[in-house]
């Protein structure tokens, strides 16, 4: 099969690395600049959990996939507690088959949590240079700009730790009503904790189903801050007088 073909029938996500040669970066903390080149198209690991790595690695290389954003987060193809014995398994079988990882799916969010810091050592060791933070949720109690300066600290030792091991986390857009599904709210998050070393990664079917003609805007919003994508597609359907979200093969729904 075709990648192209490939890349169109699968109907999974997938993400893709961005250059950073438009951001504007001071020299003290200087994360590592890409040169423009064609963009590395990773398979999200999620939709293989079922299988080992070796096997993983085997059906990504099939498929055509230039590399790997592998799950390291629980329940994902590396357990957190795991990652120092298990993630150079995964990066080794990887290689084998000619792929890059380069990133990886996370569910960070506190540079306290105490398998952060070795997660995020043993990736940079392991040459990945980007991994997508976990989620913060509202707290109903507070005001949403109030909210938004808790996250911003909290995120603020997170940069420093990346910093420190030359990796950079990204916050995912979602949809739903965590903070992202705006997009915004991550434009103010990362404004108030100020780290160069802190960034979006933007799924753009995630930014239509939550604001399908607003998204450009959004989108104008964030672009100094992306370093990686997420795509995948999507349509509405109405079942039972209530419209919802089906996931559709690429070029298929909603998302040109």
């Amino acid at each position: 099969m075709k990648r192209r073909e490939a890349l169109i029938k699968t109907g999974i996500s997938i993400a893709t690395i961005t250059s950073l040669n438009q951001i504007s970066i001071p020299a003290f903390s200087k994360p590592p600049i890409e040169q423009k080149k064609p963009r590395k198209i990773y398979l999200f690991s999620k939709h293989l959990h079922w299988a080992e790595y070796e096997e993983m690695a085997k059906i990504t290389s099939e498929i055509g996939y230039d590399g790997l954003d592998l799950t390291v987060r629980p329940k994902g193809h590396v357990e957190p507690e795991f990652v120092e014995r298990d993630l150079p398994k995964a990066v080794e079988e990887a290689n084998k088959k000619g792929l890059e990882i380069k990133m990886m799916t996370t569910a960070i969010t506190n540079a306290d949590d105490a398998n952060t810091e070795k997660i995020l050592k043993t990736a940079s060791e392991l040459g990945i240079k980007y991994y997508r933070l976990g989620w913060f949720n509202y707290d109903p109690t507070l005001s949403i700009p109030d909210n938004i300066k808790s996250f911003a600290k909290t995120l603020e030792k997170v940069g420093e730790l990346n910093y420190k091991y030359k990796i950079i986390g990204d916050y995912q857009n979602h949809a739903g009503t965590s903070c992202g599904s705006p997009v915004w709210d991550i434009y103010s998050m990362l404004s108030e904790s100020n780290s160069e070393w802190l960034g979006v990664q933007y799924d753009i079917r995630h930014a239509m189903v939550e604001g399908m003609n607003s998204w450009p805007l959004g989108l104008r919003l964030l672009k100094q801050h992306i370093h990686t994508l997420d795509i995948k597609d999507f349509e509405w359907v109405k079942k039972d007088r209530a419209w919802t979200i089906e996931n559709v093969p690429l070029g298929k729904g909603a998302v040109d």
